[in-house]
C-alpha cells in the first residue's frame, strides 16, 4: 500500500485480488487489503486500484452512484450528497493510476491518488454503501467479491 494509507492502517495486509472486465475489456486490478480474510464495516480495510485505462473521474462516481442505488443503501437525498462528495473527490484516471479507498470504522472513508490524499467523505453510511459496491454479498460481481475476500 502507498506509505500514506499503511500509516492509517500499519495492520493491514492482502486478502485477495481480482481482474475487473466490463464487456470483455480489462478495466482494474483490485486488492483488498484487511487484517483478517472476511469483510466486516467495522475494521479497517483498503481496497486498491490500478486502472488498465482511461476513465472520467465524474463517470466513476455516476457509477459507483448507481451500484450503490441498486444495492438499496441510502435515501435519495443521502445518496446525491454521496454523488456530489464523489465528483468532488475522485479524479480522472488512466492507465496505471491507482485509486485506494480507505475504510475508517465509525467516521468513513477516505481516498488516495497514486498514493496522495484526495479527500475524506466523513459518513459512515458512505462507506458502508461505497465498499459494499464489491464488497457485500449483494454485489453485482459475486465471483469478482470472492476473489477479493480470498475465497477463490
Amino acid at each position: 500500500l502507498p506509505a500514506p494509507v499503511a500509516r492509517l492502517a500499519p495492520e493491514l495486509r492482502v486478502v485477495g485480488a481480482g481482474a475487473f472486465t466490463f464487456l470483455g475489456m480489462s478495466v482494474y486490478d483490485a486488492f483488498y487489503w484487511a487484517d483478517a480474510r472476511s469483510w466486516s464495516i467495522a475494521s479497517p480495510f483498503a481496497l486498491d486500484i490500478v486502472y488498465h485505462r482511461d476513465l472520467d473521474g465524474a463517470r466513476i462516481a455516476e457509477r459507483s452512484t448507481k451500484e450503490i442505488e441498486r444495492l438499496g443503501f441510502g435515501s435519495p437525498d443521502e445518496r446525491e450528497r454521496w454523488a456530489r462528495a464523489m465528483k468532488a473527490i475522485f479524479p480522472s484516471v488512466g492507465k496505471g493510476d491507482r485509486l485506494t479507498g480507505v475504510n475508517l470504522p465509525a467516521r468513513g472513508a477516505a481516498f488516495f491518488h497514486n498514493g496522495r490524499p484526495i479527500g475524506e467523505i466523513a459518513d459512515p453510511a458512505f462507506a458502508q454503501a461505497f465498499f459494499g459496491i464489491w464488497l457485500d454479498p449483494r454485489t453485482s460481481a459475486p465471483e469478482f467479491r470472492r476473489r477479493l475476500l480470498g475465497e477463490s
